[in-house]
């Protein structure tokens, strides 16, 4: 398993109720920050997080009932990753700033693939435009 894959998994498990409250109440603002961001060297990082926002929010508000929790929070925690100020390579860098959103987004996609497949068929995306393929 990959380092960004147990970082994910460990990052997810410390995900709890509280940290989904306080988080639900930044979700809209966080969503207009990540359609904000400029990272031409990847592509796939603003649709991504914005579908893990929308899955989030699905499951939060009782929308969607059938995404696993590990799932949900590993959504969660990507979220919380791409939005925090200071992580592994500073948005801040030029060209390389948002490869560890990216990566993190990009983990979470593929360890939890079915059910975000599931999920994005249910909602009408195009999974194959989102996911975790190059």
């Amino acid at each position: 398993m990959s380092e960004i894959a147990s970082y994910v998994i460990h990052g997810a498990s410390q995900v709890t109720p509280a940290t989904l409250d306080k988080m639900s109440r930044n979700l809209p603002l966080w969503k207009v920050e990540f359609a904000q961001i400029n990272a031409p060297h990847f592509p796939h990082l603003v649709d991504q997080l914005e579908f893990l926002a929308d899955a989030v929010e699905d499951v939060a508000e009782g929308v969607y009932k059938d995404l696993p929790y590990s799932a949900f929070a590993a959504a969660i925690f990507a979220l919380m990753y791409a939005h925090k100020k200071t992580d592994i390579i500073p948005d801040s860098i030029v060209v390389m700033g948002h490869a560890d959103d990216s990566s993190v987004a990009r983990a979470v996609l593929i360890l939890h693939e079915k059910a975000f497949a599931q999920y994005a068929e249910s909602t009408g995306v195009d999974f194959e435009k989102i996911s975790s393929k190059p």
